[in-house]
């Protein structure tokens, strides 16, 4: 092999990997709303993150909403969840609306706060007596998934870290004996 043709075999194995590289950064790391969201519509969406504001609300903290607990819940379940599970969250979701309208005369978006806090607490005490009966291979109640998935996402969001717990960007040392005053917030 000459020199000539050693620049040129060079020169094609760079271009490949320059070529490589573009195509994989463009199409393998962008991270598109179209991509982490197509799991539920945006109607349902907004519904989950009714729900998450009527299990957390806005306070003197942000609320779950504030938090985006609905886009969070849509991403979880489309990545983390078993099929199986996929489908009683799905149905459970139409079973909510179904027995809020039921219950109240009104979908569950065009129910008041007080009628959905009362319908989201008949289903908090369906979930647990169904939790305290069931066996270690029977699915986990909807709701109860639900009402998990409000809670880690608001309280690992930037909102809930830092506004509903106290958040120390850079900590000192540890110290494990910390004072507790009544009123103080837990630690992010």
């Amino acid at each position: 092999m000459n020199r000539r043709e050693a620049i040129q075999k060079v020169s094609w194995i760079l271009g490949g990997t320059i070529i490589g590289s573009s195509i994989f950064l463009e199409y393998g790391c962008n991270s598109s709303t179209q991509q982490s969201s197509d799991f539920f519509d945006k109607s349902t969406t907004d519904l989950l993150n009714e729900i998450a504001e009527t299990i957390l609300p806005k306070t003197n903290t942000p609320g779950a909403k504030e938090a985006k607990v609905g886009e969070f819940m849509n991403v979880m379940v489309k990545d983390c969840y078993t099929k199986a599970d996929q489908e009683i969250f799905k149905a459970g979701i139409k079973s909510l609306d179904k027995g809020c309208k039921d219950k109240t005369g009104k979908d569950f978006m065009d129910s008041n706060a007080e009628e959905r806090t009362s319908y989201l607490t008949t289903l908090d005490t369906e979930q647990k007596a169904y939790t305290e009966k069931k066996s270690a291979d029977d699915p986990a109640h909807y709701f109860r998934m639900m009402k998990e998935l409000t809670l880690l996402g608001f309280f690992t969001s930037e909102i809930g870290a830092t506004k509903a717990l106290k958040y120390v960007e850079t900590p000192g040392s540890y110290n494990g004996n910390l004072p507790y005053k009544k009123g103080d917030r837990a630690w992010a």
